[in-house]
């Protein structure tokens, strides 16, 4: 089993960037699949990106395309995601999500992931 642990959320103006991390304990990420998905306030959670195993290979919503990056750091365990062009309509509670996996499958959809974390959020004011 692993645990996961968001961090790196906070209030930024329009334009902006973060930087989320997602750090695992428990078990290494290298055979995992993560995703980031958020939840704005009264809306259903969403996909934002997702990382195959070993960080082959990534998948982005299009919203998010060419504004956010996701990584992997197999030494650190952790899984990031870095977030620049913000906008307003990118507030939301994130959270990364976990699941075994082997090669470049990607995974979409939140009932795909076993392990999720608290989530962290993430407000941009415009």
């Amino acid at each position: 089993q692993v645990q996961l642990i968001e961090s790196g959320g906070g209030l930024v103006q329009a334009g902006g960037s973060l930087r989320l991390t997602c750090a695992a304990s428990g078990r290494t990420f290298s055979s995992y699949a993560v995703g980031w998905f958020r939840q704005a306030p009264g809306k259903e959670r969403e996909f934002v990106a997702v990382i195959s195993w070993g960080g082959l290979s990534t998948y982005y919503t299009d919203s998010v395309k060419g504004r956010f990056i996701i990584s992997s750091d197999n030494a650190k365990n952790a899984v990031y995601l870095q977030m620049n062009s913000l906008k307003p309509e990118d507030t939301a509670d994130y959270y990364c999500a976990a699941r075994p996996s082997y090669g470049r499958v990607l995974y979409y959809s939140d009932s795909d992931f076993a392990y999720w974390g608290q989530g962290t959020q993430v407000t941009v004011s415009s």
